[in-house]
């Protein structure tokens, strides 16, 4: 009889309800602000409110909103979210374009994580386009 080793149990994504506080950081509860959108109820209307709502699904790790909300040109198979990462918080440090007028748009934003107990920020430019009439993420340049 083979011994196997037990799988390490993989951390549970953190509490979020309808009536949570948002994790994009706008003063609205979730259910009101970025859960709308990963039910599918309603789009993002900019690329700043999908980069808010793409980052609230990191947070609560909602896999399949965030391929679907990727350009398919540069979309992966899947992501393989990292069980282990906490996000803390976000912050937007500009925008250009990514109105309900424009076809294009991009968005600076700085998210902070902790991973093996260590804290750190992710700083991107996103790049944002219309894809269909919604608005999708399509790639990044990393700022630091």
């Amino acid at each position: 009889m083979s011994r196997r080793t037990p799988r390490p149990k993989q951390a549970a994504a953190p509490a979020v309800t309808a009536s949570s506080p948002c994790p994009c950081g706008l003063p609205a509860t979730y259910g009101e602000c970025c859960g709308r959108f990963h039910a599918g109820t309603a789009a993002a209307p900019t690329c700043e409110r999908l980069m808010r709502s793409r980052y609230s699904a990191f947070v609560v790790r909602d896999e399949p909103y965030l391929l679907r909300t990727w350009h398919p040109d540069t979309r992966p198979p899947r992501l393989g979210l990292d069980a282990g990462q906490r996000w803390l918080g976000l912050e937007i440090l500009g925008t250009s374009e990514g109105s309900a007028f424009h076809t294009t748009g991009t968005v600076e934003f700085r998210a902070r994580f902790r991973h093996g107990g260590v804290t750190d920020a992710l700083h991107e430019h996103s790049r944002f386009v219309r894809h269909e009439g919604a608005w999708v993420y399509l790639d990044a340049l990393f700022a630091e």
